[in-house]
């Protein structure tokens, strides 16, 4: 019997608060190596702030800058009936973050619209496990499904999670947007089965 998306959630976040303030350290900071090699001086990069246990680091963010990248960090907002808004963008800048809905902290305004993704050539997106397909299992807000259509075609779409949230095969439906790569900690950009059938660009192609 295949476990429901609800009931992967739950394992997995339990899963995550286990793990040790050390270990999340060092594997934010195996992430952080990782994504020097994919990533180029020069690219924009669509990233996110990490919340409470999931993977990577604010640092993680702070050091694309530094090499030159042109970081945009979402905005989250619900529209006055409920619904999740498509992302909003922000510029990050290190130092400036500020507290924002939900928990999350964002960057501060002016923000760009959602279309703005489409300038990215890296889309890193939070997760809380992918499989090989590319079927990807989020917190089942909404904001992804609405934002990631408007990105470019060639970009990568690299879902970040811990080694062993890389999984053979997740429940899928039909709005769920693929993702062409996962990023773990152990084994670096892992190609998914979209990313063999799409070209990408120079750079985007690793172990």
């Amino acid at each position: 019997m295949h476990s429901t998306k609800a009931q992967l959630r739950a394992a997995i976040l339990a899963a995550r608060r286990s793990v040790t303030p050390q270990t999340r350290t060092t594997e934010a900071a195996a992430l952080a190596a990782r994504l020097s090699a994919v990533i180029d001086p020069g690219q924009t990069v669509c990233a996110y702030v990490p919340v409470g246990s999931e993977p990577g680091s604010p640092e993680l963010l702070d050091a694309m800058v530094r090499r030159g990248v042109d970081v945009l960090l979402p905005v989250a907002r619900h529209s006055p009936d409920g619904t999740a808004l498509p992302l909003q963008w922000g510029r990050h800048r290190p130092g400036e973050l500020v507290a924002a809905p939900y928990g999350l902290q964002e960057p501060p305004q002016p923000w760009a619209p959602a279309e703005a993704i489409a300038d990215a050539a890296v889309v890193l997106v939070p997760a809380l496990a992918v499989d090989r397909q590319g079927t990807r299992l989020g917190r089942g807000a909404g904001f992804y499904d609405r934002t990631l259509p408007m990105a470019d075609a060639v970009a990568l779409l690299v879902a970040v999670v811990r080694d062993d949230e890389l999984l053979e095969h997740l429940p899928s439906e039909p709005h769920d947007i693929p993702m062409t790569h996962a990023l773990t900690p152990g084994d670096g950009l892992v190609v998914l089965a979209r990313g063999r059938e799409s070209t990408g660009p120079p750079g985007g192609s690793s172990t």
